[in-house]
């Protein structure tokens, strides 16, 4: 499929519910904003607390994780997420591409998706899609 191809098919599918995760205010924002152009269902929380409460097995299509979050890092919250829902789609968002690289390895984990800060819209978009469109 093309680029817009893609854009049309997730267009057409039933709304997308995507769950962003991070400490940044601004980052949510822009984050909520550009995904709901594109016709997805996208909530927002800063703490990674909340989320643990309230998450919910095959609810969201897609996490959106920032790494560097209060209480616990992203990839700790990664885990957690994967007890409740193991067929969870991530996409770790973060600044510290050295950071991200070393938790990595720590983790022993084998990330499909990762998202480096700052973002333009057009790459935040292309990244979603193609995490959508391999879910489908």
């Amino acid at each position: 499929m093309s680029k817009s191809d893609d854009e049309q098919f997730i267009r057409n599918q039933p709304r997308h519910r995507i769950l962003v995760v991070d400490d940044s205010y601004e980052t949510n924002l822009f984050f909520k904003m550009t995904l709901e152009q594109e016709g997805l269902y996208v909530e927002t929380y800063s703490d990674p607390l909340e989320v643990v409460q309230t998450f919910e097995p095959n609810y969201y299509d897609l996490v959106l994780l920032d790494i560097r979050l209060p209480h616990m890092n992203g990839f700790e919250l990664y885990k957690m997420l994967k007890e409740i829902d193991k067929s969870v789609k991530v996409c770790f968002i973060t600044s510290f591409e050295a950071y991200y690289k070393s938790l990595v390895e720590e983790f022993d984990l084998d990330i499909k998706c990762f998202i480096r800060k700052p973002i333009q819209k057009d790459e935040l978009i292309k990244h979603v899609i193609e995490q959508l469109v391999t879910s489908e």
